[in-house]
């Protein structure tokens, strides 16, 4: 237990740093600060919370940037519009009863000192701890392909929101479009990356077209592509060879659609993507070419495996700093036998229960228990009312893996609403074509000055503008806030 807790608080206090100090004659309550607000994070903080409902003398903090829970396997069908984008996410705050919430992004983590550096727009601040879990997640991988820059991601909320944007946009402009060449590289959509989120959101896309290309009287379907890159011998390594083999195929009957296998990108530039033999011309580029830990994990001096996850014990415990724990994409955590578990939803809910479970009995002087589970199986969306699954030993393909998936999904999402919510967006989506209402994130006072510039712009430099150079594909986060700012 520390001697010291301290925290800064944000808004009207940013300036005021609260520090608790131990006197000796009052007993100090222990801190357990949870960093992440994915699976592993929020869950683990719901088992705390039903685990130490008694227990008075134990504080639980839950530090996420966002203040929900992203529902990560529907965030494709947020992509093509099936659902709305709050449908696939749900408050934490109404989701965790007694863990105090603070919304902020970490920036950094001293574990000799126990304190957690916070970051809230120009604010930041402290937060001690006595406990501390992280689960952070994973970012995609920018470093393993020269130019990722240039390429939307995929991981969040915001990137399905800007990336519908942008897809529409291609649409809108390839409608009045005359020239051909341009106009083939608006309808131009690359995806690198043939892992089971690269296939789902190439399945999803796919679809999508289908849905919104009658809308376009100029934009015949034929004309849109899908390429999907891959640099294995096969797309879907994760699941059964014959399941991918299936995806494969009903993926590369879709109008337009190409599949291509042992192909490494060598680097991506705005609007190309350069091949061993050739370079591919596309206003639309996707890197979902694997993921890779939170930067702050990197930064920890802890014992880390070849691919920067955390080294921790069955336990979920790191050897070298026993208040510290880690779980979810940003741990290796092993198995029975040795092998590290996979990164996945359904072990970060278990990983959870058991975190949990060790680091109360941690607090009333027990032994903590290794993690075991094995693996349920896999899913993966196909798009068009198809699927993949592997559940078990059994294989299932088809509708009934797609309904399969849909309903498993579906009951982990928190919420009878939020659940009713999801269903009638899946019911409409059967019944009527996809929306290509596309969100100016712009305010108001933006666009008038946004037109005032174009003003003053010369009638050469505004051509080339508009002729279908495209902009530049800004992180998230990045897009959000300019938004915001103007």
């Amino acid at each position: 237990m520390t001697a010291q807790i301290g925290v800064t608080y944000f808004g009207k206090e940013a300036k005021m740093v609260s520090r608790i100090q131990d006197a000796g004659a009052t007993a100090q309550r222990t801190r357990i600060v949870i960093l992440g607000g994915g699976f592993g994070g929020v869950y683990t903080a719901r088992h705390l919370e039903k685990r130490c409902r008694r227990r008075r003398d134990v504080e639980i903090v839950l530090v996420s940037r966002d203040n929900f829970l992203l529902m990560t396997p529907l965030l494709f069908e947020v992509c093509s519009g099936t659902l709305e984008s709050h449908h696939c996410a749900f408050p934490i705050r109404a989701f965790l009863r007694r863990t105090r919430f603070v919304e902020a992004t970490v920036t950094a983590i001293d574990l000799d000192r126990k304190v957690v550096h916070l970051a809230e727009g120009s604010e930041s601040g402290e937060l001690a701890y006595d406990q501390v879990v992280l689960a952070l997640g994973a970012m995609t991988n920018r470093v393993m392909i020269p130019g990722s820059e240039h390429a939307f991601t995929f991981k969040t909320l915001a990137d399905a929101l800007l990336l519908r944007n942008h897809i529409i946009e291609r649409f809108e402009r390839a409608d009045v479009e005359t020239d051909a060449e341009i106009k083939r590289r608006q309808l131009t959509f690359v995806i690198i990356g043939g892992g089971l989120v690269g296939v789902e959101l190439f399945g999803e896309l796919t679809a999508f077209a289908d849905g919104i290309a009658p809308l376009y009287k100029r934009v015949n379907r034929d004309e849109v592509r899908f390429i999907l890159l891959q640099a294995g011998e096969r797309i879907m390594p994760e699941m059964n060879p014959k399941l991918a083999e299936y995806g494969s195929r009903v993926l590369g009957r879709r109008n337009g659609a190409e599949i291509r296998i042992n192909v490494p990108v060598r680097r991506i530039e705005r609007g190309k993507v350069h091949l061993p033999e050739e370079t591919i011309e596309a206003e639309t580029v996707i890197l979902a070419a694997g993921i890779v830990p939170n930067p702050i994990v990197g930064g920890l001096p802890v014992e880390k495996d070849k691919r920067g996850h955390i080294v921790v014990d069955g336990t979920m415990r790191c050897p070298s700093r026993p208040e510290l724990w880690a779980i979810g994409d940003c741990a290796s955590i092993p198995s029975p036998d040795g092998m590290p578990y996979p990164n996945l939803a359904q072990h970060a809910l278990r990983e959870a229960n058991v975190l949990a479970r060790n680091i109360y009995g941690v607090l009333n002087g027990e032994i903590p228990k290794p993690f075991v589970f094995d693996t349920l199986g896999m899913m993966g969306s196909l798009g068009h009312g198809k699927a993949v699954a592997q559940l078990l030993k059994v294989r299932v393909h088809g509708v009934l893996a797609w309904f399969v998936r849909r309903t498993y999904y579906l009951l982990q999402m928190p919420g009878c609403g939020r659940r009713f919510r999801i269903v009638i967006d899946w019911i409409f989506a059967l019944l009527f074509r996809p929306d290509v209402v596309r969100i100016n994130l712009h305010s108001e006072a933006a666009l008038i000055l946004r037109e005032l510039n174009e003003d003053t712009i010369p009638a050469v430099d505004r051509n080339h503008s508009e002729s279908g150079t495209i902009e530049e594909p800004q992180h998230p986060t990045t897009a959000m806030a300019a938004a915001g700012r103007e």
